[in-house]
């Protein structure tokens, strides 16, 4: 590819940038809940070990990535070579060496990496008090409860970042999703 060429592509693959945001968002929401569920579970059991709680988590979100991985490829690759197969029909003409037909086998990639690395990359963030704790520093309250907390908080950090992405109130968004996180603490602890 020379420097025109990379221009062009990087013009597309900007274009998908929305698609790949969405998707961050929506995975990453899935991994912060489904680990506040894993939280709120592990808390109302008695006596979780540390490292089965871990491993639970880890096999979740290597689950949540791979889930978005392929979910996220399969489907942003047919729907780009659909989208090519009707442009080229249209034009009458082979576009796969385009650069949009580059972009048609490049950014599937890209936004099944952003959908499934979201959810993994979320996870591993919220689990981090159980590590911590796992190698034996000491918490004012329980790891499970500080791993609810940070939960807690990056899922409200996702709906600010919904609320800046649609011009909306940044803490009216924040709050909105950190409702449907208290919701979900709410109905898991009633269970």
């Amino acid at each position: 590819m020379h420097n025109g060429e990379i221009k062009r592509f990087l013009l597309h693959a900007k274009r998908a940038q929305g698609i790949a945001r969405r998707y961050f968002v929506t995975n990453g929401f899935d991994g912060a809940l489904t680990m506040l569920g894993l939280m709120v579970g592990f808390l109302s059991s008695d006596n979780v070990a540390l490292p089965i709680a871990i491993k639970a988590c880890l096999g979740a979100s290597i689950a949540l990535c791979m889930s978005g991985l392929s979910s996220a490829y399969l489907s942003e690759t047919a729907e780009r070579k659909h989208e090519l197969q009707e442009l080229e029909k249209a034009l009458i003409s082979d576009l796969s060496d385009s650069d949009f037909g580059k972009a048609s086998k490049y950014v599937p990639i890209l936004v099944a990496l952003v959908n499934g690395l979201s959810p993994l990359i979320i996870a591993l963030l919220i689990i981090s008090p159980l590590w911590l704790a796992n190698t034996g520093i000491q918490f004012p309250v329980s790891p499970f409860i500080m791993a609810i907390i940070l939960a807690l908080f990056i899922i409200f950090l996702l709906g600010v970042m919904l609320g800046r992405l649609s011009k909306e109130f940044w803490l009216w968004t924040g709050l909105r999703t950190l409702a449907i996180g208290g919701l979900t603490v709410f109905i898991i602890s009633i269970i």
